[in-house]
């Protein structure tokens, strides 16, 4: 019986791929598991380098950039495993057994549907990995910087619980404890693959962004739990298959098509008006901070909204 099926989606990431898969396999595990790579149209030869220097790979490859959450939708449709990982091609696997580890967790903790271990910088620092469900309030506070403030994150759970362009606050702290999340990031999301069956694959109406969130979302409507899991740690290189601009706008996007499948149809111009708001603000502070070409991308992201 396999274990664990880890699905990871790639495009044009051929080095940090290689550089994924090496630690995959060299990584010491009691379990049986899978690999998949769904290459989404690659055109830098990383097709070819799974074929030649990891046979052991399943490779299929999709005909076009197809997206993240459809992508893993390839992969996953064919998974045996009891659970799978999905991985991110520009992470970097630095414990021993962590998929034996997070397994045996997860086969103790029946009621988890998904979970997640930390993500750390190439330094070892800590990044944001999930948070909360996207509440009108929680768009409010993100979008107008109040909930980087010191003290205002514990009073209300966030959206992000540290946000990456921050320049108040970040609350590095509160990723190095283990506690129940509403959503965690999808770099390394570990499922259940009984609650899979239940839930389903993707929303492939998602290109890439939230789609994670919505998966956490329909998760959590079927009873099951969503862990976030610091015990273990994985580098994520972060934003190197996407860039700002393109994680900004796409963000954007994905919470409107969030709110048209999950809340009533009155909340979505009151999240619109407070994406364009926070769009023009970032575009007022980052634009004095940082400059001009800072200012365009949030100026893209008020046109997104």
């Amino acid at each position: 019986m396999i274990d664990v099926s880890i699905v990871i989606v790639s495009l044009n990431i051929k080095e940090l791929l290689e550089k994924c898969l090496d630690s995959v396999f060299k990584n010491k595990e009691s379990i049986k598991f899978e690999v998949f790579v769904s290459d989404n149209g690659s055109s830098d030869g990383t097709a070819e380098m799974v074929e030649k220097k990891f046979p052991q790979v399943k490779l299929l490859r999709n005909n076009a950039n197809i997206g993240f959450g459809p992508g893993n939708n390839v992969a996953m449709k064919k998974a045996k495993g009891r659970y799978v990982l999905l991985l991110n091609p520009d992470t970097e696997i630095i414990q021993q057994n962590i998929f034996t580890e997070m397994v045996k967790w997860m086969d103790e903790h029946k009621d988890v549907g998904i979970s997640s271990c930390a993500l750390l910088n190439s330094d070892r620092t800590f990044q944001g990995s999930g948070g909360y469900f996207p509440t009108l309030i929680r768009v409010f506070l993100w979008m107008s910087f109040i909930d980087d403030l010191p003290f205002v994150d514990k009073l209300i759970k966030p959206y992000h619980p540290m946000h990456p362009w921050s320049f108040l606050h970040k609350n590095e702290g509160y990723f190095t404890k283990a506690h129940e999340q509403d959503w965690v990031t999808g770099a390394y999301y570990l499922i259940r693959d009984k609650a899979m069956k239940q839930v389903g694959y993707f929303d492939e109406d998602y290109f890439a962004y939230v789609e994670e969130v919505d998966y956490c979302y329909r998760t959590k409507e079927k009873g099951w739990k969503v862990w976030y899991l610091p015990k273990w740690k994985t580098i994520h290189y972060g934003q190197v298959t996407t860039g700002s601009e393109f994680a900004m706008t796409s963000e954007f996007k994905g919470l409107k098509l969030y709110y048209k499948k999950h809340m009533a149809s009155w909340k979505m111009p009151v999240l619109r008006f407070l994406l364009k708001f926070g769009a023009l603000l970032r575009i007022i502070i980052f634009g004095l901070i940082k400059g001009s070409n800072t200012a365009k991308i949030y100026a893209k992201a008020f046109k997104q909204a």
